[in-house]
């Protein structure tokens, strides 16, 4: 199975293995909308900056593949702790996935991958 999926909430952290990309994105769906519910964060204060709950990820997950030595493509979306979702691209530098009129950040990150050719 060449697609990994790694979901992060806290220090909890679960893999699963899809056939496909859209296998992939389906189930980061299906698990971010789970911990939906837990991802509401206050405000917070570090030093003399202030984070919203916007501005804090409260779980995020992260589709990476196909296996090989070095996966070729990264990306993912991270739940805020206002409940939003933003999906994104890359791993150490992350590109938010601008979303088209009507579309679900699940759907933009799955056309950001079949436009650059990771689809399969």
């Amino acid at each position: 199975m060449p697609w990994t999926l790694t979901v992060r909430e806290g220090p909890r952290t679960r893999r699963e293995r899809f056939d496909t990309v859209d296998a992939a994105v389906d189930a980061l769906e299906i698990r971010l909308a789970a911990l939906r519910p837990r991802a509401r964060r206050a405000s917070t204060q570090a030093l003399t900056r202030t984070y919203t709950p916007g501005q804090q990820v409260a779980a995020r997950g992260e589709i990476a593949g196909p296996n090989r030595l070095v996966a070729r493509w990264r990306a993912g979306a991270d739940l805020r702790g206002d409940g939003s979702v933003e999906a994104y691209t890359g791993r150490l530098q992350r590109t938010v996935v601008a979303r088209q009129q009507g579309e679900s950040p699940y759907d933009a990150l799955r056309r950001t991958l079949r436009e650059r050719g990771a689809g399969g």
